[in-house]
């Protein structure tokens, strides 16, 4: 598929496929085309051309595929003037999954259970952060698209995260993760993909890939060498 804004191309006839239950990680420097390429695949804007299936079904039925799908985009939407327990309910109650029991698990998992009742305006950047992943939870969707989801959390909450994310995986969810945090990559990834300028310019396994660059490489030299310059000078 490809995404053009004005004439410029965001995405340039990207191919990929995502095997189900296994995680997918997504990396790209900024500007390279990840959050379009998220933004498709969550059905909030359209692809200039080609199309992408998710779930099995095609990303031009938005109703089809948001009853599949959870999303934590980088912003959490949130409402400040509801409390943490009614945001949860509000977003259970729209998609018809009313299972309070799940609700209370999971904030009690993320530590959220003893200020669930306050107004989310009074909330930290962090507890935000995993308010919006037990909202994109909650109706234990097929796939799951994660942007940036460690972002703020203190390490104890961010080793939940990344336990919930190989728990969900191992349970069948497909994790679709981008972040820039490599090493969580590292860990959880079956699959990683780099965009850069709109072209993913690797894929693979991550032990395939640092293996293509030399002994002893990290995911970081990967990164570093596949986007030093333009792929059509490469």
């Amino acid at each position: 598929m490809t995404k053009r804004y004005s004439g410029v191309s965001a995405i340039a006839d990207l191919d990929l496929t995502v095997p189900r239950g296994t995680v997918f990680g997504f990396l790209g420097p900024n500007g390279a085309g990840k959050t379009s390429t998220i933004r498709i695949l969550t059905t909030l804007t359209n692809p200039t051309s080609g199309t992408a299936r998710v779930a099995g079904e095609s990303v031009a039925d938005r109703a089809a595929v948001v009853e599949h799908i959870g999303f934590l985009p980088e912003e959490p939407p949130l409402y400040d003037e509801l409390t943490g327990r009614e945001q949860l309910e509000y977003v259970a109650g729209l998609r018809g999954h009313e299972d309070w029991d799940r609700v209370e698990s999971l904030l009690d998992r993320f530590d959220l259970d003893g200020d669930a009742d306050r107004r989310v305006e009074t909330y930290s950047k962090g507890m935000k952060q995993k308010l919006g992943l037990v909202q994109a939870l909650l109706h234990e969707p097929e796939v799951l698209f994660l942007d940036e989801p460690t972002s703020g959390l203190d390490p104890r909450a961010a080793r939940t995260v990344r336990d919930t994310i190989s728990e969900v995986a191992a349970a069948d969810t497909t994790v679709f993760l981008s972040t820039h945090i490599l090493p969580v990559v590292e860990e959880l990834a079956d699959t990683v993909g780099v965009l850069y300028d709109g072209d993913l310019v690797a894929e693979g396994a991550p032990d395939d890939l640092t293996g293509s660059v030399e002994s002893g490489s990290t995911l970081e030299d990967v990164f570093l060498d596949v986007t030093s310059e333009r792929p059509g000078e490469r």
